[in-house]
């Protein structure tokens, strides 16, 4: 499931109360401890993704989170298995529903890497500073 710097999960999810799945992705990088990023297939084979905080994902498991692009809902789905992940942008809205299981899965696999608390011994604020000096 995961290399020695990066997890990687890719499921089905159900964009906007269809019956067609959609393939998602959720990734996360040991060198951007405090981020995921989620990627969805389009119907024409290219990857459309969003990076936010893996505390939203975190949060989300047991209580609706988030105020602006992303925002993860538990409350708005019948079926405690599932989640419901909302993504809003000046292009439109979408929500999917995610596998609540998947997500702890992802979780685990991201905490052996980076555990919960321990993200700035894993963050490189010097590149960071480099690569924004450099635009």
């Amino acid at each position: 499931m995961h290399t020695t710097d990066a997890v990687h999960q890719t499921q089905f999810v159900l964009l906007n109360e269809s019956t067609t799945p959609v393939l998602s992705r959720l990734s996360f990088h040991v060198s951007e401890p405090y981020a995921v990023t989620v990627a969805f297939r389009t119907e024409r084979g290219r990857w459309i993704e969003w990076t936010f905080a893996r505390e939203l994902l975190v949060t989300g498991l047991d209580e609706p989170t988030g105020i602006g692009d992303v925002r993860i809902r538990p409350d708005l789905s019948e079926d405690e298995a599932l989640l419901t992940l909302e993504i809003e942008s000046p292009d439109g809205y979408a929500s999917f529903e995610l596998e609540r299981a998947d997500l702890e899965a992802f979780l685990e696999s991201s905490y052996e890497l980076v555990p919960l608390g321990a993200e700035s011994e894993h963050f490189d604020i010097d590149g960071l500073i480099e690569e924004i000096s450099n635009v």
